[in-house]
């Protein structure tokens, strides 16, 4: 996914709706690459980490891979790690970073209105605990990359779906961390980091030798594990995911099939077109012409 960030013009019906989003985006930052990137942000959002930075609403940033370091005013510095959200506060100051040597991927949400201030004053959050982790888990990390493309689609009443969405993960996010607070089954465990894992790189083919560093038990019984859970076997799940993502790229992008076929990791145009239409029954290039 390439880096996307958008501020939202804010009108009377977002005001009255009691909830509306103010910002959303992603962005990947490699091991070693200077950080913040301020550029293409707002004065009010630019910050450095000696500094640090002071916001009028509140903000959600969810760290789906590396790790790094937060800290604000009411809470000291916490190391993050992959699967945590944060949250910033109006009027809190503020800073956080990645570690230089991994990197991070962030998505982050701003949000105000007068439903939010009603979940916060009532202690949902806390800006003395700002800092939650849902885990790697999938679900979340679904919703908050429908937001990004409901904002890059940028459909008719758009804003009001999102400020739904934002809802919804709130409340993911707050019944995720009550959850880790009970002991779940690892294998419980093992199949939602693999749904993750798989939608995390969907631009590529599967590195099942990546993913099983990351699971504590061997390929056959987590194969046989998935299969029982989803119905579906590793390779054959992250492929779907991949071609799902690829209708998507057909409906709402301007990319031919060619640069659909590159951007998700298939090595041939040809191969990529067979299995896409053993999955849609149609080719690429006629689910465009039905779609656009």
């Amino acid at each position: 996914m390439n880096n996307f960030h958008k501020y939202l013009a804010i009108t009377e019906l977002e005001e009255t709706w009691g909830f509306y989003v103010t910002t959303v985006g992603y962005s990947r930052i490699e091991a070693n690459q200077d950080y913040p990137h301020n550029q293409g942000h707002p004065l009010t959002h630019s910050f450095t980490w000696n500094k640090g930075r002071i916001l009028n609403g509140y903000y959600l940033v969810f760290i789906s891979k590396g790790k790094g370091v937060f800290e604000s005013a009411l809470s000291p510095s916490v190391e993050i790690e992959a699967g945590t959200c944060f949250f910033l506060f109006p009027g809190i100051w503020h800073r956080y970073k990645p570690d230089p040597k991994s990197g991070w991927e962030e998505y982050w949400i701003g949000f105000r209105g007068s439903y939010p201030d009603e979940l916060m004053n009532k202690g949902l959050f806390s800006p003395s605990q700002p800092v939650v982790s849902p885990g790697k888990n999938d679900s979340l990390l679904t919703q908050v990359k429908r937001i990004l493309e409901e904002v890059r689609s940028g459909s008719p009443g758009y804003h009001q779906v999102i400020s739904g969405i934002t809802l919804q993960i709130l409340g993911l996010v707050h019944a995720l961390c009550a959850r880790t607070n009970m002991v779940e089954d690892e294998d419980v465990q093992a199949v939602e980091k693999a749904k993750f894992y798989f939608r995390e790189n969907l631009e590529s083919p599967l590195d099942i030798k990546e993913l099983m560093r990351q699971l504590p038990m061997s390929y056959s019984k987590f194969r046989k594990l998935f299969k029982d859970v989803t119905g579906e076997a590793p390779h054959q799940y992250h492929l779907n995911l991949r071609l799902d993502k690829a209708r998507e790229l057909l409906s709402t992008t301007n990319l031919n099939v060619t640069e659909v076929a590159y951007n998700l990791g298939f090595d041939s145009v040809f191969y990529f077109s067979k299995l896409f239409k053993t999955k849609n029954g149609v080719s690429p290039k006629s689910y465009r012409g039905k779609t656009g």
